[in-house]
């Protein structure tokens, strides 16, 4: 699974810096907040459309498993988004934003029949909103902060809801 994300990521990628224009412009960004705070390595791109929208996606990978948090038995996600801007400033400022997210990780459960911690995989697609601001500099530079709900449809593990959002920072380049 995390073999095919890769290649979707960089197929994706590929194919933005290839189909160019003058006025396409393009991100590459880095949840800190999830990477110090839960040791998930959360990168993502976004591609902006036009003045006050954008599409893009995420993609979440668990460096620890160990690690307790809010969401602590996702180990893998990716989370493609649409983007609205609510501001004068192109494509930055506050947004609201629509997401799915196909996520995977492992349910941990005490069996008492057994005596056992036993452990089971799964993988549930979610629906999900959320809202931001967005900064970016002259030169590039961009910092984003958003927070996000979503509500898994095909209840395969015990998660009912899960979460996005972070402090993000990266780079807009043509």
């Amino acid at each position: 699974m995390k073999k095919l994300a890769l290649s979707m990521v960089l197929f994706a990628i590929s194919l933005g810096l290839f189909a160019q224009n003058e006025t396409d412009q393009n991100e590459l960004k880095i949840n800190m907040s999830n990477l110090i705070g839960f040791k998930w390595l959360d990168v993502g791109y976004e591609r902006i459309l036009n003045e006050e929208s954008s599409i893009g996606f995420g993609t979440l990978i668990s460096l620890d498993h160990s690690v307790d948090g809010l969401d602590e038995y996702r180990t893998f996600s990716l989370t493609p988004y649409y983007r609205h801007f609510f501001s004068d400033k192109y494509a930055q400022g506050f947004f609201v934003e629509a997401f799915t997210m196909l996520h995977s990780g492992k349910d941990e459960y005490y069996n008492y029949e057994t005596d056992l911690n036993n452990k089971d995989s799964f993988t549930d697609f979610a629906v999900g909103i959320s809202a931001g601001a967005k900064w970016v500099t002259a030169r590039g530079f961009v910092a984003e902060i958003y927070a996000g709900i979503g509500r898994d449809m095909f209840n395969q593990s015990d998660i009912e809801v899960v979460g996005r959002g972070g402090v993000s920072i990266g780079y807009r380049f043509q």
